[in-house]
Formats: structure tokens, C-alpha cells, sequence
């Protein structure tokens, strides 16, 4: 049995988010997502360094290098398969970094609607 290639929220093939750094919840490149993915790491957006100090002051630093877990920290123009949440969250702050639709996963609808990801669409 083959896999089904993923769908991004234009409905077509989803497309690699990033391999440099490595991203998505399965560290395939992609936003891909799935029952353990409890976050929905499904919006593939390019970081900016409002969004990481946003992301740090809530938590989550994704700028400070953690090598025992191979991890660089990302800068801004990195892409990085954030959770659905936190992009929303960001959105409502008015910090939200902008979004590659191909690379974001369908089910990111599920929690942000598409109307805001398309704000936000890289051209």
C-alpha cells in the first residue's frame, strides 16, 4: 500500500517547508502532521524576529541553540513548521510571521481559518 502524497491548504501536493533547518513534527521537511502531533505543527511560516520574541516571551524559544538535541535556533527568514495555536496567537498580537500556503498543511484550517493564513501568504 502506497502512501497518499499530503494536502496543503490550497488542496494540491503539500511542499517542503524546510530542510535547513530540518523541520515539521516528523523532521521530514514538511509540515506534515498526525494523531501524535498533539501541537499541529502544519503552518510553515518564515520567522521573523518579532515572532521569536513573541515565541520566547511565551515559552517557546525557538532562537537559542540547543545542540544536545542538534538544534541551531532559528533566525529570522529560517521557515519552521509552527503549531496552528501559536500562529493564531500571533495573528491576535499582530506579530504573525509570513506563510508559504503550499507547505502549510490542510488540516491547519482546522484551528486558523484560511482567510488569516492568506493574509499572510507569501506572493
Amino acid at each position: 500500500m502506497t502512501k497518499l502524497p499530503s494536502i496543503n491548504v490550497l488542496g494540491t501536493a503539500l511542499a517542503a517547508c524546510s530542510t535547513t533547518p530540518l523541520t515539521g513534527f516528523f523532521r521530514n521537511g514538511c509540515c506534515d502532521t498526525g494523531p501524535m502531533d498533539q501541537g499541529q505543527h502544519t503552518v510553515c511560516a518564515v520567522m521573523t524576529a518579532e515572532f521569536l520574541a513573541l515565541s520566547k516571551y511565551l515559552g517557546n524559544d525557538l532562537s537559542t541553540p540547543r545542540p544536545a538535541y542538534g538544534f541551531a535556533g532559528l533566525k529570522p527568514g529560517d521557515q519552521w513548521c509552527l503549531c496552528a495555536g501559536r500562529f493564531l496567537q500571533a495573528h491576535e498580537e499582530g506579530a504573525a510571521p509570513m506563510v508559504k500556503l503550499d507547505a502549510t498543511h490542510a488540516r491547519a484550517v482546522d484551528v486558523v481559518p484560511l482567510e488569516i493564513l492568506q493574509l499572510y501568504a507569501l506572493t
